[in-house]
C-alpha cells in the first residue's frame, strides 16, 4: 500500500460508515465555521458525487453549476474555498496553494491516499448501522469496529442512542432550520419535494416546524430535476394552494429559471452544550499542535 500524502496543514475528515445521508455536508460546514471562529482559514476538499472531473477543480459558485460539480460542492463553496478532486492529495495541494490553514474533507474517510489529522464519523442516531452488514448485504461501507478505530470522534446526529463497539468521544448534534426559514413555513401549506438520502426526514422537519404538507414527493438521492418535473411540481403546489419548498441540496440542482419560484429550507448543525466546548478544544489542539 502506498504511503498516504501528508499535507503541510491539518486535514480534518468528516465521513461516515454507511451509504446514504447522515448529514456529512452540513457537519463539514459547521466544522469549518468553528475552525474559522478559532482564527484559521478553512478550505473544503470533496470528490463531487457523479461529476466527471479528471483533475482538481476549484468551485466557482457564480460560474459552475450542478452539471459540472454536483450539489454538495456548491453548498460548500458558499462558505469557503472548495476544491473537487478524485485525487485527494492533488486537491489538497491546490488548497494549500490557496493558503488555507486547514482542510476539511467532506467524505473520504475510507480513502487512504491522504493522511488525516482528525477524523469524525457522522452517525444518524435513528438509523444507526442498519442490519450491521457490509455492502451489498447491508448499508455499511466497512465494519463498524474497523472504521471507529480510525476515528477521533463520533458525531451523533438527532435523537437516539447507539451502542458503539469501540470507545471514542461522542458529540451530540442536530439539524435546525435557520430562524428566518422556520418562521416563513410556520402555519403555511407547503408542497415539499426532496431528492436526498432520507426525504422523509425533510418532510418531518417541515411538519415539526408547524407547516402543513399538502404535497410531499420523494426523489432518488442527487436526482437531476428536469424542467417538466419542476413544472409538474409547481402545478401541484398551485392546485393545493401551497408554497413549493425543497432542501438547499435540491435547490442547487434546480434550473435557475425556476429558483425564484421555489423556497429552499436552509439548515445548520447545532452541537449540544456539553459537546461544543470539547469539540472546539479538539479542533484547537489539531490546529495548534504542541511544540
Amino acid at each position: 500500500m502506498a504511503t498516504p500524502f501528508k499535507a503541510s496543514v491539518p486535514v480534518i475528515c468528516v465521513g461516515n460508515l454507511t451509504v446514504g445521508g447522515t448529514g456529512k455536508t452540513p457537519v463539514a460546514i459547521a466544522i469549518a465555521q468553528r475552525i474559522e471562529a478559532l482564527g484559521f482559514k478553512p478550505g473544503f476538499l470533496t470528490r463531487a458525487y457523479g461529476a466527471q472531473i479528471k483533475g482538481p477543480m476549484t468551485v466557482e459558485p457564480a460560474l459552475d453549476d450542478v452539471t459540472t460539480v454536483s450539489d454538495e460542492p456548491l453548498l460548500l463553496a458558499a462558505h469557503a474555498v472548495t476544491v473537487c478532486s478524485p485525487d485527494r492529495p492533488a486537491g489538497a495541494r491546490v488548497l494549500i496553494s490557496k493558503r488555507v490553514q486547514a482542510i476539511v474533507m467532506d467524505d473520504g474517510f475510507q480513502n487512504p491516499s491522504l493522511a488525516k489529522d482528525l477524523s469524525f464519523v457522522v452517525i444518524d442516531a435513528e438509523r444507526g448501522f442498519g442490519n450491521g452488514e457490509v455492502i451489498p448485504a447491508g448499508p455499511l461501507r466497512e465494519r463498524v469496529a474497523d472504521g471507529l478505530a480510525r476515528a477521533q470522534g463520533v458525531i451523533l446526529m438527532g435523537d437516539g442512542e447507539i451502542e458503539l463497539p469501540v470507545k471514542v468521544p461522542v458529540f451530540r448534534a442536530k439539524l435546525a432550520a435557520e430562524d428566518e426559514d422556520a418562521a416563513a413555513v410556520r402555519n403555511q401549506r407547503v408542497a415539499a419535494f426532496a431528492g436526498i438520502g432520507m426525504p422523509d426526514k425533510f418532510f418531518a422537519t417541515l411538519a415539526n416546524l408547524g407547516a402543513t404538507l399538502a404535497v410531499a414527493r420523494a426523489f432518488p438521492d442527487h436526482h437531476p430535476y428536469k424542467d417538466d418535473e419542476l413544472i409538474d411540481l409547481l402545478n401541484a403546489a398551485a392546485s393545493a394552494n401551497a408554497v413549493p419548498i425543497t432542501t438547499e441540496k435540491d435547490w442547487v440542482r434546480i434550473s435557475p429559471a425556476f429558483r425564484d419560484k421555489i423556497r429552499a429550507l436552509r439548515v445548520r448543525v447545532e452541537f449540544d452544550r456539553a459537546s461544543a466546548p470539547i469539540l472546539d478544544a479538539l479542533l484547537a489542539k489539531c490546529l495548534k499542535p504542541s511544540p
